[in-house]
């Protein structure tokens, strides 16, 4: 985040707001399981396979769907370097709509699958630096972050500034109270809230500058 320019930092935070969005959206129709916290799902599974549940194989899939969409993202990223914000956004919004398509034509698996292929994706819109990328869809590294330039801080690093780590949490946060509410009052139709933000996402990108790696 420190590298970023303002613009970056404030588009970094709206990918990490419509993450929170669709996280909760996706939670709500998977009763506990996430479309983009791999950890969590990670710790679900084994906890299923642990008891033997008969729903283990749900967050295997959706651990498989994250990856494959990581990949798909990487790969259509890195094909336009230079317009990797806009076409990744663009690739999002496109599986978001399709989500909401199919879950209109009841297509609930087919639904859920292409939420968790659009979050891998999500996380690989600011990716051009490998070495160390922004995870917009989880916050524990920008907890650990915002943590330890607290503590540079303390010890009298007055360059040390938290505040970007610390608001990329509020974003996802705020994201997924945002999602809730709409989730609860519209139910699937939120889905479509979902695309419109990333088509919006999709056209704020034409207007920032690439992130230098």
């Amino acid at each position: 985040m420190q590298r970023f320019t303002p613009p970056q930092r404030l588009f970094a935070y709206a990918v990490a707001g419509l993450a929170g969005f669709v996280d909760v959206t996706g939670y709500l129709q998977l009763n506990g399981y996430f479309v983009s916290f791999m950890t969590g799902n990670t710790t679900l599974l084994a906890r299923d396979l642990a008891e033997g549940a008969s729903r283990v194989a749900v967050p295997a899939l959706l651990i498989g769907g994250f990856v494959i969409g990581v990949v798909t993202g990487t790969l259509v990223g890195d094909r336009v370097a230079s317009r990797r914000k806009v076409v990744v956004t663009g690739l999002v919004a496109t599986l978001l709509v399709c989500a909401a398509l199919a879950r209109m034509a009841e297509m609930r698996e087919i639904s859920l699958g292409l939420l968790v292929i659009a979050m891998g994706a999500l996380n690989t819109v600011l990716s051009a630096n490998r070495e160390s990328p922004v995870g917009l869809t989880y916050m524990t590294g920008a907890l650990v972050r915002t943590g330890q330039l607290i503590a540079d801080r303390l010890s009298g690093d007055r360059k040390a500034d938290p505040l970007p780590f610390a608001l990329l949490w509020v974003s996802l946060l705020v994201g997924a109270l945002c999602g809730g509410v709409v989730a609860v009052q519209w139910g699937a139709a939120s889905l479509w809230v979902a695309g419109g933000l990333a088509l919006t996402l999709c056209l704020a990108a034409t207007r920032i500058a690439p992130v230098k790696a």
